[in-house]
């Protein structure tokens, strides 16, 4: 039985342990928080997403616990949509239902359903020393390993990442998240959708994600040199909004809101070498815009399992690279436009764009999600 190490214990490198797992191989997972601890944030699993669990087999699990996402809308501040994708269409076609989860529950989950991975907490991962046939991974806490064939899931400030790509750069947006969960019982009208609305150089997102909960998310454009993290504006930031806007942010405890900077990663050609291959956000972090950061994670998970061959580890490598580089960059080029678009100030421009959302058909916003998730493919 191979032997196979995993660098990092998020969505991507849990997701591919199962697959692994099932294939028979030996996984250990090195993971350098303390504890896992649930993240308090949701996460929408499109229907790519879900096609992915469901042939894992833990798609009824996530189902019972998350809440079906019936309609996506982008809509002014107001909350009058702009644009609106009716996602039944992919349950009807393909019996596949978006949902938004509590990330921690997603997580428990997908640690439930590991049978003998060994997780390893606490190995935060200093340094790689590489030869041939093997790496050598030096960790914070004193530790060393040899391991012949190693997975990178270790995120958008990969370790393993420098000795793969060392130029690889982390590009900022000037925009800055606050992420939020509550208690909240949202107005009917609203359930089962995902709202975001675009304000000037602005805009708040708000699911309903399970268990009476509602995540939500807000972004503004920043000086890149602000060091403004503080949480204590965004009423004010946001006071030209619908009234629910501001009515879940004051609600929401001030611990379970959670600040960062949007970045992405700059494309990078070569996601590995004779016997490391990163996936997720180590090799094509994305701007959350489509939310499609852990989706493509997770699709991630399933083709590198499926490419995987210990006796021909470069080869493998290489077709799991040739078959999801393209799709991976382009939503890392297409989510940091729809980022841009989206923060406009010029009041004629925004006029415009939103013109323009409002007269594109229906179904061409559902056949570029179609193309995006690839679902008629997969579904062969």
């Amino acid at each position: 039985m191979k032997n196979i190490d995993i660098i990092g214990a998020g969505i991507g490198g849990l997701t591919t342990a199962l697959f692994l797992e099932k294939k028979g191989f030996k996984v250990t997972i090195y993971e350098q928080a303390e504890s896992l601890k649930p993240v308090g944030a949701g996460i929408l699993l499109a229907s790519n997403a879900m096609l992915i669990y469901k042939n894992l087999g833990i798609e009824k699990e996530l189902k019972s616990v998350g809440i079906p996402v019936n309609v996506l809308n982008i809509t002014d501040k107001m909350l009058k949509p702009i644009s609106k994708i009716d996602l039944g269409y992919f349950m009807s076609e393909y019996n596949l239902q978006n949902i938004a989860i509590h990330r921690g529950e997603l997580q428990k989950i997908l640690l439930n359903n590991l049978k003998a991975t060994n997780i390893k907490l606490g190995y935060k991962l200093e340094s790689v020393e590489k030869t041939k046939n093997t790496c050598k991974f030096i960790f914070a806490n004193g530790e060393v390993i040899t391991s012949s064939l190693t997975i990178g899931a270790d995120g958008i400030h990969s370790t393993l990442r420098k000795s793969i790509a060392p130029q690889s750069k982390i590009r900022g947006t000037n925009q800055m998240c606050w992420r939020g969960i509550l208690k909240y019982d949202l107005p009917l009208k609203y359930r089962n959708e995902l709202n975001e609305a675009w304000g000037e150089a602005n805009r708040f997102a708000f699911v309903e994600c399970g268990n009476n909960s509602v995540y939500w998310y807000a972004v503004k454009t920043i000086k890149e040199s602000s060091s403004k993290i503080s949480t204590e504006d965004l009423i004010n930031d946001f006071k030209t909004y619908n009234p629910i806007v501001n009515d879940i942010i004051s609600k929401t405890k001030k611990s379970a809101i959670h600040t960062s900077k949007i970045q992405d990663l700059k494309p990078i050609k070569k996601w590995y070498t004779s016997n490391i291959c990163l996936i997720g956000d180590a090799a094509h972090a994305a701007t959350p815009n489509m939310g499609q950061g852990a989706c493509q994670a997770i699709e991630d998970a399933y083709a590198i399992t499926k490419y995987i061959d210990p006796e021909f580890i470069e080869i493998g490598f290489k077709k799991f690279q040739k078959s999801r580089i393209t799709k991976a960059h382009h939503v890392v080029k297409q989510s940091r436009y729809i980022g841009k678009i989206s923060h406009w100030e010029n009041s004629l421009a925004i006029y415009i764009r939103n013109t323009f959302l409002r007269l594109l058909p229906e179904r061409l916003n559902i056949n570029q999600l179609e193309n995006l998730f690839e679902l008629k493919s997969k579904m062969k």
